[in-house]
């Protein structure tokens, strides 16, 4: 079954709207027509190059309009675009140019160095290079046989489009996007999603959100992450726009520029707004801010009670999704927002959500289960991961991992992750269950807890805690609170106070590195 792919979405507004704007940024203007020229120069190098159906093409850029281009390019040429974040790491880098084994790449300039060292890399035939470099030296660094530049912008120089370029129709099934995500080993995955997976995503979004051509995204979450990408194709859908900005270590400048630009829009994952708040604590929004949401992750009661008002008369839409489900999964009406606080809300348009138990079968409401996902949204699989596949995809169904409930109206609460979940003395215990009460000690800015090895227990939880500003946190008395509201295989068996916790780029917690860092100061007497 045929489907509008992304870059028909373009070119149809492209044509109703020429100079509307798409893609702008601090650094370029980029208007519907601009961008589907840009596009349609992708295609023609690649279809010049001889690109062969579904092929995968490597894409590792910053947040600009070329990073768009490209994969919008790639996808028209009849393409999937593979795409990875070029600050995740040599060894990220490497993985995922291993599974990808692509002949095209596009690549920053400024990464050069970084690639020369990545033994898959030799595989590129043709790179593309974001920069302004001389050739002979990217192709000496990339080791590719050809290479042309491009603009941050996404202009390709030197490449003319034929008047009669016609994009490829792409069908529903056909893969159209790569996106890598953390496994539960250090090996990134390659999360499969087809041009169905894409509409579906970005239509449900556009519902509930009541997107429109008038609707602007102030856009500071990475294009290669599924949140980020999300905001854009569902802008692209309905003819909006986003604004790029990569300037979020300077919060006020990005409020600034959200309302110099009036956008309609704002997107944050939990850190996005724990940042503006420490930086920000009050600020007056932008007049023609409508909607603000936040996914990636739960964020306190506290912040996001915080950002419901601050952000007022603007709607918080809090909401839950994997990359797994292209992005989106479940919302929480803002209407509801008091009356079940803490919930991820009802599925999103499409989607069917249950609980099941461990032989997948369903549970009654208020029961603990495992959060099982159907729908056009969920993805086709990974690359090169057949074991995690089986788990994780079984008979159209998504098994999400994360363990929750749904109350007698139909929200669905969750509790914690399956894998994260502990084993103490021969008890699960929910590390969220833990975190949920450090955190109402308003000394606490941030906590994390995570298992270590005991010889007696096999597994026992411990916690870092981050203090907020202007407070005193005594970690003893945090162990007694615990004491006081959770059971003893609750307890944490040591903690530690740390300046932050360590994070990736969208600001996932990486719990591995937490563990690494409490074992790291562990106290004396402590055997485990």
């Amino acid at each position: 079954m045929s489907v509008l792919a992304p870059h028909d979405w373009l070119f149809r507004h492209a044509t109703r709207r020429p100079l509307a704007p798409a893609i702008d940024s601090p650094h370029a203007r980029v208007s519907y027509a601009a961008l589907a020229r840009r596009v349609g120069a992708v295609v023609a190098y690649l279809r010049a190059a001889g690109i062969t159906p579904g092929e995968h093409v490597l894409i590792s850029l910053s947040n600009s309009a070329a990073a768009a281009v490209a994969a919008l390019g790639v996808q028209a040429a009849g393409g999937c675009a593979c795409e990875v974040s070029p600050s995740a790491g040599p060894e990220i880098l490497a993985a995922a140019a291993s599974q990808v084994s692509s002949r095209f790449a596009f690549l920053r300039e400024r990464d050069a160095a970084v690639w020369a060292n990545v033994p898959s890399s030799r595989w590129f035939e043709r790179v593309v290079v974001v920069g302004s470099g001389s050739h002979a030296a990217a192709m000496a660094a990339f080791g590719a046989s050809e290479v042309e530049t491009m603009s941050e912008a996404g202009e390709l120089a030197n490449i003319d489009v034929p008047d009669s370029l016609q994009p490829a129709q792409r069908q529903a099934h056909e893969p159209a996007l790569v996106l890598f995500t953390s496994g539960s080993t250090s090996t990134p995955r390659g999360v499969v999603l087809s041009f169905g997976n894409l509409e579906a995503n970005a239509r449900a979004i556009a519902k509930y959100l009541s997107l429109g051509a008038e609707d602007r995204a102030m856009l500071v979450l990475p294009l290669s992450y599924a949140y980020g990408r999300s905001v854009l194709h569902s802008h692209l859908l309905v003819g909006g726009s986003v604004y790029l900005d990569d300037r979020f270590m300077f919060p006020r400048v990005v409020l600034a520029a959200m309302a110099d630009e009036r956008c309609t829009g704002f997107a944050g994952v939990p850190t996005t707004f724990e940042l503006l708040r420490r930086a920000v604590p009050s600020f007056r929004p932008a007049m023609s801010l409508r909607y603000v949401t936040q996914a990636g992750g739960a964020m306190t009661a506290d912040t996001t009670r915080w950002a419901r008002a601050t952000f007022w008369p603007a709607r918080l839409f809090v909401m839950y999704g994997q990359t797994e489900a292209t992005a989106r999964l479940a919302y929480l009406p803002p209407e509801h927002s008091s009356t079940k606080e803490g919930s991820i809300g009802v599925p999103v348009d499409g989607m069917e959500l249950y609980i099941v138990d461990a032989n997948a079968q369903p549970l009654p409401d208020g029961q603990v289960g495992e959060l099982v996902a159907r729908g056009p949204g969920v993805a086709l699989g990974y690359l090169e991961a057949p074991e995690e596949q089986a788990r994780a995809f079984r008979n159209e169904w998504l098994f999400t991992g994360d363990v929750g409930y749904r109350d007698a109206d139909g929200f669905f609460f969750l509790v914690d992750r399956a894998k994260e979940m502990l084993k103490v003395g021969g008890h699960r215990v929910s590390p969220a269950q833990i975190e949920s009460v450090l955190a109402t000690d308003p000394g606490v800015l941030e906590v994390a807890v995570v298992g270590v090895v005991d010889p007696v227990e096999g597994e026992v939880p411990v916690a870092a805690v981050v203090q907020r500003p202007g407070h005193v946190v005594s970690l003893d008395g945090l162990r007694r609170r615990c004491r006081a509201q959770l059971s003893p295989t609750h307890v944490p068996r040591w903690m530690v106070a740390v300046d932050a916790l360590p994070r990736n780029e969208v600001g996932k917690l990486l719990r591995r590195e937490v563990a690494r860092l409490i074992a790291a100061r562990r106290p004396r007497g402590e055997t485990g």
